[in-house]
């Protein structure tokens, strides 16, 4: 879901529906697939994401459709909803694409179509994209987010080498939102209950006793708590910035449109605050 420099360029793929499956009780895995996929690849990055395409409501979009042809012919009311979300799994074998859903009942888009899509329901999108992967040269990593994090974070234990040095906070809502993942590194788990979100996430970066030597950090979340940990890292704790991953994947009371649409502009003022730097014209 990091969008930044180093993406792939943008392509259409479609999809089908193999499988659905409930993790948690706020969290539905969807597993794609179909030769729609044939020339689907992702590389080393561990937080690949791609961007689902939704057809606006009471629409369908033709078999062969093609998004940027859509919105070149069709009026912008007509023109794909997107909808971003991190590669959990990718099965090159068997062609099968893995993305989990964080679900609030019917509230927003992508959640309700997860956990009403059924096996054969078509969906089209865009990606990969990616920039993030575990530096294996770092001394030690820190991996921090809440919900919308938890996938990429995911990966990024699964993929590191067994025995690495690793702090992970992932913030949920209560213990029965935990997941088990294939690594030997203790994640620890911050029941947020009736707290604000992030500032649990927040506390225990703060709190944590920093080991010796080069940190690589992957850091996402609520675009809030994201900015009082990106002035812990950058300027407090002096993090140089090719080292530190972060950014905001949602902003509380905004959807993905009007987050997306404020983004980078959020993040230049919140550059230029933290850093004394000038944001871009």
């Amino acid at each position: 879901m990091a969008e930044r420099p180093g993406r792939q360029p943008r392509r259409a793929h479609s999809a089908q529906v193999v499988r659905t499956e409930r993790l948690t009780p706020h969290m539905q895995r969807v597993v794609l697939g179909g030769e729609g996929l044939a020339g689907f690849a992702v590389g080393t990055c561990t937080d690949h994401y791609v961007k689902l395409l939704f057809p606006p409501v009471g629409m369908r979009y033709p078999e062969r459709f093609d998004p940027q042809r859509a919105r070149e012919e069709l009026p912008r009311e007509q023109w794909p909803v997107t909808r971003t979300y991190t590669v959990r799994q990718w099965d090159p074998e068997h062609r099968e694409l893995t993305l989990d859903f964080v679900i609030h009942g019917d509230e927003g888009l992508a959640g309700p179509w997860a956990l009403r899509a059924q096996p054969g329901e078509t969906i089209w999108f865009m990606g990969p994209g990616g920039a993030y992967a575990p530096d294996p040269g770092a001394d030690w990593h820190l991996l921090a987010g809440d919900e919308s994090a938890l996938p990429a974070i995911a990966r990024s234990l699964e993929a590191l080498p067994r025995g690495a040095r690793v702090h992970a906070f992932v913030e949920i809502a209560g213990p029965e939102e935990e997941q088990k993942i294939d690594s030997d590194a203790e994640v620890v788990w911050l029941h947020r209950g009736e707290r604000p979100r992030g500032e649990l996430l927040v506390e225990a970066v703060r709190n944590l006793q920093f080991p010796e030597g080069r940190v690589h950090a992957f850091v996402h979340g609520e675009a809030h708590a994201v900015k009082e940990l990106r002035r812990l890292l950058r300027v407090e704790r002096q993090v140089p910035r090719e080292d530190l991953s972060i950014s905001g994947y949602w902003r509380l009371g905004h959807n993905e449109d009007g987050w997306q649409a404020s983004k980078r502009e959020w993040n230049a003022r919140i550059e230029a605050e933290q850093e004394g730097v000038t944001p871009p014209s």
